[in-house]
């Protein structure tokens, strides 16, 4: 059996880099899905304002699980340079975090057209950002996103299998494929389970608007947890709680997002987390 090591995105507690490191020690997590910071995206920050995120972390023995990127959250139309010029600037932040793993997408698709009309370019551009990563140990985990090529996980699977790199693998986000319309979440683990090196933890039901604590919606959460759990690869949870309509504070949502996994990860490892 692998290591499960729980992280999460903690701008959603604070935009304050200080406020995220005290909120999450208190609750026994030290790695963060850096996403935004100090009021503006990680991948906006210069490297030396980077440098200085860096040493914060480290005075509090704090770590970056992955750079929650926005690579690929774009259009599949719009002008690639400046998405391939933040890629690579993205690269350098991972390093300088000594972190191995960037979030990334595989870009939205024009509504109303047919995915496939887009399936070369988004392996072209695949393609471009694997060169970029050549030589170094970094590896993109494509997010599974509603509207974008990989929304299903026979597209996720052909991205991963066409592109055959070191440099891809895959996160699963349990309440996105919920979203998309994925009638059994545990079918889709099973296509994907050898690319997958990352869970992002929310959960949904086709009832409901918004998301959900993990394990209180349809993602099948539990039967997931439960073969990850049981397979040999070391793992990241990274809470990501989308609770933002429920009438409490962010630190709260996160603690509710929090402590739902911790619940569901002791039913099923007999572990406190």
């Amino acid at each position: 059996m692998g290591k499960i090591t729980i992280s999460g995105f903690s701008d959603e507690i604070d935009n304050s880099l200080k406020i995220q490191m005290d909120y999450l020690e208190m609750l026994g997590i030290y790695y963060i899905e850096m996403r935004n910071v100090n009021g503006k995206p990680l991948v906006c920050h210069t490297l030396e304002e980077v440098r200085e995120i860096k040493k914060e972390l480290d005075k509090r023995g704090f770590k970056i699980s992955s750079v929650g990127s926005p690579i690929g959250k774009s259009r599949i139309i719009d002008d690639f340079e400046p998405e391939l010029e933040l890629f690579r600037h993205t690269a350098e932040i991972a390093k300088s975090l000594n972190t191995k793993y960037i979030r990334v997408f595989s870009f939205f698709i024009p509504e109303g057209e047919k995915t496939e009309v887009y399936r070369d370019e988004v392996m072209r551009r695949f393609g471009k950002f694997t060169e970029v990563l050549k030589g170094t140990d970094i590896t993109m985990l494509h997010e599974n996103e509603v509207g974008i090529y990989g929304d299903t996980p026979e597209r996720c699977l052909d991205l991963f299998k066409s592109v055959n790199s070191d440099h891809l693998k895959g996160l699963i986000d349990i309440g996105n494929f919920v979203k998309c319309g994925v009638n059994n979440n545990f079918e889709a683990y099973e296509l994907l389970k050898d690319e997958i090196l990352y869970v992002h933890v929310k959960d949904a039901s086709p009832e409901e608007v918004h998301f959900l604590p993990i394990g209180k919606g349809t993602g099948m959460a539990k039967e997931i947890f439960t073969a990850l759990y049981k397979s040999p690869r070391d793992y990241f949870f990274s809470v990501e709680p989308h609770l933002k309509y429920l009438p409490v504070s962010g630190p709260e949502q996160f603690k509710i997002a929090a402590d739902a996994l911790k619940e569901l990860l002791y039913e099923v490892t007999g572990i406190q987390y």
